[in-house]
This record gives C-alpha cells, structure tokens and sequence, in this order.
C-alpha cells in the first residue's frame, strides 16, 4: 500500500517520510485515533516506505520487489498481530491461523471495523482478543534475522485487545527491540492499553478526516452512486470517519438496526412511565431479552450503547435549538424533530451515565440480560423527569 492510495492525512505522511529520510524512525510508535480515519492503511504504507528498495520522495515505488511483495502483504519482514477469536473446540490460537483471512480483509477494505474483522472470522460477534500466547510468536519471529529488508515490522493492530499476560512479556523487546526492528502499534482506543506498554511507545495522533477528504472519498468510489450534495450531507454526519460515510450510505447496515432498537425504548419507556401501560413494560423486558442474546454478540451490543449516547447527545443539542450542531441523518432528524424534547437538562446527563455504564458492564461480561432490563428500567424514570 502506498501513502497515495490513502485519503487525507497528509501531515502524518510527511512526518513519516521525514522520519525515513532522516534516519530517525523511532523503534516504537503508536497510532492512536477513532476507527475509520485510516490509521491501519497509514502503518502499512508506512511499512512499505521503510522497506522500498527504490523510495521516491514523497511514497514507495510500488513496483520493487518489496512493494510488490507488501501489495500483497505477504513480505517475509512484516509481521501482523491482531485479535481472533478461539474456536470452542481448540486450545490455543495465535494470529498466523488467521493470517491469509487478514490479509484478504485489509486489501479488501484496509480501513475495515473491529466488528466486520469478528464477523468474517466468527458469525456469532463475540469479542475478539490477542491471547498470551502470542507474545511467543512475537518474540520468535523478531529473533529471527531479516530475509530482504533492512527492517523488520511488526504491525499490532488493537494492541487494547491484547491480554495483560501478553503484554507484560512484551515489554522488555518493546524498550529494547533487535536491531533495525519497528514496532507500529494501531489503537482505537489507546486508553484501554496498559501504560506500562503506553510508556514504552512514541504516540501520533491521527486526526478525524476533514469534510472535504470524504467527500472526495465518496465521489470517486465506483461502487456509489451519491450526488455532490450527498456526498456533503454524509461526510458531515460522518464526523471525520470513512468507516461513519460508508455506514451512513449502506442500506441496512447496522446503524439502522441500532436506530430501530433506540426507537422502540424510547417510545417503550415513555409509555410505561406516563401511560403506565403494562403491556409496554412486557414487550420492554422482551427487547432486554433479545438485544441480550449470545446471537446478537456483545460487540454489537456495545454498539448499541455507543449509538444510543450519540443519539441522546444529538437529542439534547436539538432540543437547545441548535441545529447546526446536530449531526443527524435523514430518518433520524424525522424522528429527533419529536422526540428531543424529551431529552433535557433534567435527563441528559443521567441517560448518558446510564448508557454508559451498561456498555462498561457489557465490556466486562456482566450478564447481559440483567444489564438490558436494569438499564430500560432507569430510562422509564429518567423520561418521567
């Protein structure tokens, strides 16, 4: 992958090759931003630039061997660590099991979501992570001496997914790497990461795409018929994210559902709160019951929450008339034009703690059910207010 094949960021590919032109690639960085800004296609471009063997001055070749073998992402001297998911039925798993899956996924859509990598390589949606034995593979594989290249490259995409035991043992090869070894960590959340491991890495902050990189971005994707207005209106709503765009644009996606599930609570709780209808608190628990189910998976409900926070925060700001703040898409703003008064400074700030708290105990695997049906029962209160 080359830095021209990657929108926007322009600052951070100058950094980059900088860094290369100078002889000052520091041993290990990190990449930190929202998901959908490019941050995984930036550490490979990146990666390809490091290993030309016929750089130019602002991008890699493209047509070495290197940058043909890095095309493919299939270059003896780079090396990808991210989360999998075991298989009931085995013991252990290590990256290299899913390697040829990975690879097919980025050069398909370099810029692809968490939870389209889990639903490729395990339909059910559970949560993915990079279990402790890998921190063998890791330190195996940067024994070695180079086959090609200069250096070596080791990719850790979601290096917050990573399990404490697998982190602690890579510290002392994060400090002190084999010679002429790069480490370029790829985080969406680098808060979730162990400092001991933050402490230990050169951190870059990738910044959300501006309007106009994604609005170029939709237009020239042969896959989408959008018009320029379209394109204007999506890339507002997709607040500096490619991966928001395509979501946005995509029929059916889940964005949808989740605006659906929001829907039906919402309309749910209020009517159990201020028409006491008991029918409506039935078919509450049995939305607590489906959305809390193992064949939902408890990436997407986390999803959920996530979107249900936006939704709330978008609500308030509508209901403050202030518009030109929102950023709501069409049968949203249908809906929000209703429903935002109910959302005010008497509600608001407890919803969001509500909404927030259900995704930390989903994250740490509280019973999912008893999470669903205690939070529709504060959102039934926090309505009345």
């Amino acid at each position: 992958m080359q830095f021209s094949e990657i929108i926007g960021q322009h600052d951070i590919k100058t950094r980059f090759v900088r860094s290369v032109a100078e002889q000052r690639i520091p041993h290990a960085q990190l990449l930190r931003g929202q998901e959908g800004v490019g941050k995984l296609a930036l550490a490979i471009a990146y990666a390809q630039f490091i290993c030309c063997e016929n750089r130019h001055e602002t991008d890699s070749c493209g047509l070495c061997p290197s940058c043909i073998k890095y095309k493919k992402l299939a270059h003896p001297d780079l090396h990808f660590v991210f989360p999998v998911i075991k298989p009931a039925n085995k013991g252990s798993v290590v990256c290299d099991d899913y390697i040829a899956d990975f690879r097919a996924a980025i050069i398909e859509n370099p810029y692809i979501s968490v939870n389209n990598w889990y639903a490729r390589i395990s339909g059910d949606q559970k949560q993915g992570l990079i279990y402790s034995n890998e921190s063998e593979e890791i330190i195996r594989k940067l024994s070695l001496k180079t086959y090609e290249s200069e250096y070596k490259v080791m990719i850790i995409w979601l290096p917050e997914k990573m399990h404490v035991n697998c982190a602690n043992k890579l510290l002392k090869i994060l400090e002190e790497p084999p010679e002429k070894t790069v480490f370029l960590l790829v985080s969406n959340t680098p808060d979730e990461i162990i400092s001991t491991i933050l402490s230990r890495t050169q951190h870059i902050n990738i910044p959300k795409l501006t309007e106009d990189d994604i609005v170029l971005a939709l237009l020239r994707n042969s896959e989408i018929d959008i018009t320029q207005q379209e394109a204007v209106n999506v890339s507002r709503i997709a607040n500096g994210s490619l991966l928001n765009a395509f979501s946005i644009l995509s029929e059916g996606d889940e964005n949808k559902q989740n605006f659906d599930r929001f829907v039906m609570i919402m309309r749910l709780a209020w009517q159990v709160g201020n028409r006491k209808d008991h029918a409506s608190l039935k078919t509450l628990k049995k939305w607590a019951d489906d959305i809390a189910a193992s064949a939902v998976g408890r990436e997407r409900q986390k999803n959920f929450l996530t979107y249900s926070q936006r939704m709330t925060r978008e609500n308030f700001i509508l209901n403050m008339q202030h518009p030109e703040l929102n950023y709501l898409t069409t049968f949203e703003s249908e809906f929000s034009s209703r429903f935002s008064p109910f959302i005010h400074e008497r509600n608001v700030e407890d919803l969001m703690k509500e909404f927030a708290l259900a995704e930390r105990h989903i994250e740490q695997n509280v019973n999912a059910k008893m999470v669903f049906f205690d939070l529709v029962l504060k959102v039934i209160m926090l309505l009345k207010r």
